[in-house]
């Protein structure tokens, strides 16, 4: 194993190895670790309440965790410049993936947004979340360097068009993630702040359109706001979940709220977790992301290609954001919302979307010599956001 990693070894792996940054490929690696440790728990009593095999969903997950491990490595051994061509390849797939949900789409719970193939659920708009950030930071940073307006337009067009099939499965959720990661892209990239102002305030026009139209989201709000307009069954278990863990937890397999909590396996691992493992778990959970966010920034600082910087930064916003959500959704300080823990949250399109996420994130990362990439340093006008704020 040593020959194998040694800086004089010329194979493809060991170069990978000494040009990654370590602690973060370390970091996701705990985190695929915790997901299969949580299958483990969280997901027996699910599979017994459908009349599965008590290890059914930990089994498919350790298949699934298995599988995003390697397209983690294979994406992250990518170069910058193979990695923008693998996104627009990605984006044109899921955006025709996306669009024969809402044709031959799996319905479930009122929405379609599964595609099944050769008797797999899979979910276009997991996949389709990576390749949009990247697309969409590359337009940006050629809109900047070129000064060419059709660049923007596009990425406008993206946005738009992307969101409203979003909305048409309907999946608002997506919607507005993809519209915030957007927007951070858009202020990093230098971006008129009068236009994301303007913007911003679309986005409230279309939340209040939403919220009179579909009834379901507009029960979710209200429920949230009152828990006394509605069922909020799921929510109060999750929370007496997480109280009965207290500090250090009831241990490993002794959760009881877990046995009668809807998706405990899925959008609400984290009240398992923390009702096995307490507040000690719950934390380290919260640590795990915060470290990666915080080293993805860090290491950030010395890159000196554009278009690098904005597609590692929206892909930072996009881990992060997605785990914000999930994490809030448990704790009620947002209301309900089907969106998984990278990693962590069952289910094998997730965990495929998180791995391509951090595969691009680490690749765009790596430390790599003039002879690998044109280095260039970012024009005078707009936005060095890693170095001197705006100008």
């Amino acid at each position: 194993m040593s020959r194998m990693f040694a800086r004089t070894n010329r194979s493809l792996l060991s170069h990978w190895w000494w040009t990654v940054d370590r602690q973060m490929v370390l970091g996701v690696m705990a985190l695929i670790g915790l997901g299969y440790l949580m299958a483990f728990a969280a997901s027996p009593a699910v599979a017994q309440t459908i009349g599965k095999s008590i290890y059914y969903f930990a089994n498919k997950q350790f298949i699934f965790l298995s599988l995003a491990a390697l397209v983690f490595l294979g994406v992250s051994m990518l170069s910058p410049k193979a990695i923008k061509y693998f996104a627009v390849l990605l984006l044109i797939g899921a955006l025709g993936g996306v669009i024969a949900t809402l044709f031959f789409g799996v319905t479930v719970k009122g929405a379609s947004r599964w595609l099944l193939i050769a008797g797999i659920s899979v979910q276009p708009s997991e996949v389709l979340k990576p390749a949009f950030v990247v697309v969409t930071a590359w337009l940006f940073a050629r809109q900047r360097a070129k000064f060419v307006a059709h660049d923007m337009w596009l990425a406008v067009a993206l946005l738009l068009g992307t969101c409203g099939l979003l909305a048409m499965q309907p999946d608002f959720g997506q919607t507005i993630l993809l519209g915030l990661v957007w927007m951070c892209l858009f202020f990093l990239s230098g971006g008129s702040m009068k236009l994301i102002a303007a913007m911003a305030g679309l986005g409230l026009f279309a939340g209040s359109y939403v919220y009179s139209t579909y009834g379901y989201f507009q029960s979710r709000i209200d429920r949230f706001l009152d828990p006394s307009t509605g069922d909020t069954y799921q929510v109060d278990k999750a929370m007496d979940a997480i109280r009965s863990g207290g500090i250090t937890g009831v241990g490993p397999g002794d959760g009881r709220v877990k046995s009668i909590l809807p998706d405990a396996h899925a959008d609400y691992v984290f009240a398992v977790a923390a009702e096995e493992g307490g507040l000690i778990i719950g934390c380290f959970i919260v640590f795990a992301f915060a470290f990666l966010v915080w080293r993805a920034l860090w290491a950030l600082r010395e890159e000196r290609e554009h278009w690098v910087q904005l597609a590692a930064s929206g892909l930072i916003c996009l881990f992060g954001l997605q785990a914000i959500i999930n994490l809030s959704v448990n704790l009620n300080l947002i209301p309900s919302k089907g969106m998984t823990l990278p990693f962590i949250s069952y289910g094998g399109s997730s965990l495929l979307a998180s791995a391509i996420t951090m595969g691009m994130l680490v690749g765009l990362m790596r430390r790599r010599t003039s002879s690998d990439t044109r280095i260039r340093t970012l024009p005078t006008r707009g936005i060095h956001f890693m170095a001197g704020g705006r100008t």
